[in-house]
């Protein structure tokens, strides 16, 4: 069948396993050719076999899927609107609109914005789903906008789980601003969720691998019990300061001309 770019007036009573966005960082502390090797990296694993499989196992055999890129809180671009995927072929058209885009990269990261744009996205699906999920990437913590567990605990509270793709590499401009436990940031103060998750990138060479067992993750409701995957954890821990980016930016923005 392929991939069925759905119109919100049609085909309302459709049943997806999963409803999934991909909300992808494009804030200028990644360098243009992390921004392309980005882009290709999710074009290759939507397309991939393994994330194809999964569709296919699910309950109702199809996904309903779309990506937008993000960065500060008010820049929300649309790349592939809601489109249901049941097979390789809706699989690699998908793969082709996000390769067919280009890049650009833009000021400061909002989490929290990020967060906010997905809910709404997921709050007027064009069909039913059984799962409602956020897939977010980004490179450093949360910088402007709304502080980020405020966006995260709204959209937990309305039945939505996030996940994490924390890209804990170096280069472009605005590397000072990021921090090192950035994957425990995503776990403090960005996922969320019933098991909700988190999946680093230390290495730009590991991101494909990374996005293909996120997504097959995603798709398939369920977290294996691997090294590489961080689980939510509900159990009583030293606090941690999920405004870090918010301080960064002030302490910083004096010594630079740009944003992040």
């Amino acid at each position: 069948m392929g991939a069925v770019a759905i119109p919100f007036s049609a085909e309302a009573g459709e049943r997806v396993d999963v409803a999934l966005v991909l909300a992808v960082d494009v804030s200028r502390s990644m360098s243009p050719e992390e921004l392309q090797i980005q882009r290709k990296g999710y074009a290759a694993a939507i397309a991939s076999p393994e994330v194809v499989r999964a569709i296919e196992l699910g309950a109702h055999g199809r996904i309903g899927l779309m990506m937008f890129e993000w960065a500060n809180d008010t820049h929300i671009r649309e790349i592939v609107g809601w489109t249901i995927i049941e097979d390789r072929a809706g699989a690699t058209e998908f793969a082709d609109k996000v390769l067919a885009d280009s890049t650009f990269g833009q000021r400061r990261t909002s989490i929290s914005g990020a967060i906010r744009h997905a809910t709404a996205f997921l709050e007027d699906l064009p069909f039913e789903a059984d799962r409602r999920v956020i897939d977010i990437s980004g490179d450093g913590p949360n910088n402007h906008g709304a502080p980020v567990t405020l966006a995260r605990d709204a959209a937990v509270e309305s039945g939505m789980v996030i996940n994490g793709l924390p890209l804990m590499t170096t280069g472009g401009a605005g590397f000072q601003f990021n921090i090192k436990d950035l994957d425990e940031y995503y776990r403090r103060c960005v996922i969320g969720g019933p098991a909700s998750f988190v999946i680093p990138v230390n290495n730009w060479v590991q991101f494909p691998d990374a996005v293909r067992r996120k997504l097959v993750l995603e798709i398939g409701g369920v977290v294996p019990h691997v090294p590489s995957v961080i689980k939510a954890q509900f159990t009583p821990q030293e606090p941690y300061d999920c405004l870090i980016g918010e301080k960064i930016w002030r302490q910083m923005r004096e010594q630079y001309f740009w944003d992040q």
